[in-house]
């Protein structure tokens, strides 16, 4: 991936480079005093698209950071990240597709503690 594409609050789009994308989050990993190998940029950025067209924009952001709390919550592991963000993708996903836009009830699971 070379660029990832920024929407700005104006609505105009500007590009920024990917490398400057993987600086920035390594900055704030170790900022945060965690493990940057942690972060996958892409599947957190594909679960915040997901939670925005299936929820709402607000949730893109409150999604991330649950995602985020729980798998700190779980002891940080990369295969708990890993499994919560299909399993919350997929929840946003189906909220989309919902007659009552209320997708399917969510499990009460954190991982392993």
């Amino acid at each position: 991936m070379d660029e990832v594409e920024r929407v700005n609050p104006a609505g105009g789009a500007s590009a920024r480079s990917a490398h400057g994308l993987e600086e920035w989050v390594r900055a704030v990993a170790v900022d945060l005093g965690v493990d940057p190998a942690v972060a996958d940029v892409p599947a957190v950025l594909d679960l915040a698209r997901d939670a925005a067209d299936g929820v709402g924009r607000p949730a893109a952001p409150l999604t991330t950071f649950l995602l985020g709390y729980a798998v700190g919550m779980a002891g940080g592991h990369r295969e708990t990240m890993d499994r919560l963000t299909a399993r919350l993708g997929e929840l946003a996903r189906s909220w989309a597709e919902a007659p009552d836009g209320a997708g399917s009830a969510p499990r009460r699971e954190t991982g392993s503690r």
